[in-house]
């Protein structure tokens, strides 16, 4: 004879909670990317590359990517439209956030680096986190 039981508390509350958490970390790396992207294009060309040896144009370029996937984190979730582009802004987000972190490294040193690290693992739980929108 079979038994069916119930789901333990803990499940219930960690199913609760993840809601919640994807959508405080969607909110912060938005805001995060918002500001660090828009301010590429308020900078002046000698102040943005003042401590990174990289064309304006790409950082710029840069500036544009993260605005959009700062976009892609929220709209497409609070819209209900094309939900899969969540995890697609987000695993963009990531290839950023490599190169930050890299770039980093090369230019001021491994303890700078810990930030862009942190905010690239942020972005990752939340593309595999948001994984199952891409089949809806």
């Amino acid at each position: 004879m079979t038994t069916i039981s119930a789901p333990s508390s803990s499940r219930i509350r960690r199913e609760s909670i993840l809601p919640y958490a994807l959508w405080s970390a969607q909110a912060l790396l938005a805001l995060t990317f918002l500001v660090a992207g828009s301010s590429k294009f308020l900078m002046s060309s000698q102040d943005l590359t003042k401590d990174i040896d990289l064309p304006v144009a790409f950082l710029r370029f840069i500036g544009v990517c993260e605005v959009f996937g700062a976009l892609g984190l929220i709209l497409p979730g609070l819209l209900r439209i094309r939900r899969g582009l969540t995890p697609i802004a987000a695993c963009g987000l990531v290839i950023i956030m490599i190169g930050a972190t890299v770039v980093t490294i090369t230019s001021m040193g491994i303890a700078p680096a810990v930030l862009p690290l942190v905010v690239g693992l942020v972005a990752a739980f939340v593309a595999y986190a948001r994984l199952p929108w891409l089949t809806e």
